[in-house]
């Protein structure tokens, strides 16, 4: 796990239960996003993975009509920061910092 419900919930300022559902499943869904676009696999150690999964839970928080999309206000951050995991952490098998 990256990023629990209670850092995301901290990220977007959510004070409620309400969406609990919902947030846990934009937090998989960024978890699986940034495995999927890397290769890799990240755990909370990573700083890094952290933004990347904070930032994009925010933006489909945000714009929910566009679920599964980027919007293109922060398409060069989460590009920039993929590009950073994808190629400055080469992981050893086994590895998932």
């Amino acid at each position: 796990m990256i990023v629990s419900i209670d850092e995301a919930k901290e990220w977007l300022r959510v004070d409620h239960n309400d969406e609990d559902n919902m947030i846990q499943m934009l937090i998989k869904a960024a978890e699986k996003y940034l495995k999927n676009a890397t290769g890799n696999e990240f755990d909370s150690s990573n700083e890094l993975a952290q933004l990347f999964c904070l930032v994009l839970i925010a933006d489909w928080y945000e714009n929910r009509e566009m679920i599964g999309k980027v919007s293109e206000k922060i398409r060069p951050t989460i590009d920039s920061i993929l590009a950073q995991l994808s190629y400055c952490y080469e992981l050893q098998e086994g590895d998932t910092s």
